[in-house]
């Protein structure tokens, strides 16, 4: 499920080109903090991965609401004993 949420949630990533310093921005909508920036489209990609996959612990330790993402809730449920 965490595999299919990344990947749900890559696929809404938006990326620029940044003529002057000849790189790469990607920023994910809904997902305040999370971005890359690198030299090729590929190494954007990936530290965007990145830096979502941290922003996910973080919240999820943090007990922090996570967004639902194509269906895909992961936000913990505390239950009664």
């Amino acid at each position: 499920m965490l595999s299919e949420y990344i990947q749900k949630t890559m696929e809404a990533a938006h990326y620029e080109i940044i003529e002057d310093e000849k790189s790469y921005w990607g920023e994910l909508p809904g997902f305040q903090g999370v971005w890359g920036k690198a030299e090729t489209l590929e190494k954007c990609r990936y530290e965007l991965k990145e830096a979502l996959e941290d922003w996910i612990i973080y919240r999820l330790r943090n007990k922090l609401a996570l967004p639902v993402v194509d269906g895909i809730d992961l936000n913990v449920v505390e239950q009664a004993a």
